[in-house]
């Protein structure tokens, strides 16, 4: 993913107002995220312990999406495995992600859901930058560039729903 400046990152929201987007919190650490390595921006809101962001390219294109989830977490002996990823979690290491949908469709309350990992950082398990607290990854038969080419995909048929 290329980097990204804050105009940018507040411009590409499509789920909130101009204004909700204009006072959301950013990460402070922009120019030192790892950028190469990621294929979305996430971060989670430290004021807000039940929202987190989501920034991706889409169809050449910026997307950006507050996502909600539950502030309660799970045991910590239940594991569970992210949808866009497919690496496990034990306890609230993957939640239930459910985003406002765009447009007439959001405004009226309509929304669409995903588990993901609750810290964002799909990209960075697919690539073993970030070891996950299970402390493993299911070993795969497809390489990192396939991995990381499916977690795309899901990602984009996620924020495809958004549409829909």
């Amino acid at each position: 993913m290329k980097s990204l400046t804050e105009q940018e990152i507040r411009d590409s929201f499509v789920n909130c107002s101009k204004g909700e987007a204009k006072r959301l919190a950013l990460p402070r650490d922009l120019d030192r995220r790892p950028w190469d390595d990621l294929d979305f921006l996430g971060w989670r809101d430290p004021g807000a312990p039940d929202r987190s962001y989501l920034v991706a390219e889409r169809h050449g294109g910026l997307i950006g999406i507050t996502l909600r989830f539950p502030s309660s977490q799970r045991g910590f002996l239940h594991r569970s495995m992210c949808s866009l990823c497919l690496t496990t979690h034990r306890g609230g290491g993957v939640s239930l992600m459910t985003a406002r949908k765009a447009g007439a469709a959001g405004r009226a309350g309509n929304s669409v859901g995903v588990y993901m990992c609750t810290d964002l950082a799909c990209s960075l398990y697919v690539r073993g930058k970030k070891i996950p607290d299970s402390a493993t990854r299911f070993e795969e038969s497809l390489t990192p560039a396939e991995q990381i080419a499916r977690t795309t995909r899901h990602l984009t048929a996620f924020l495809d729903k958004l549409y829909a």
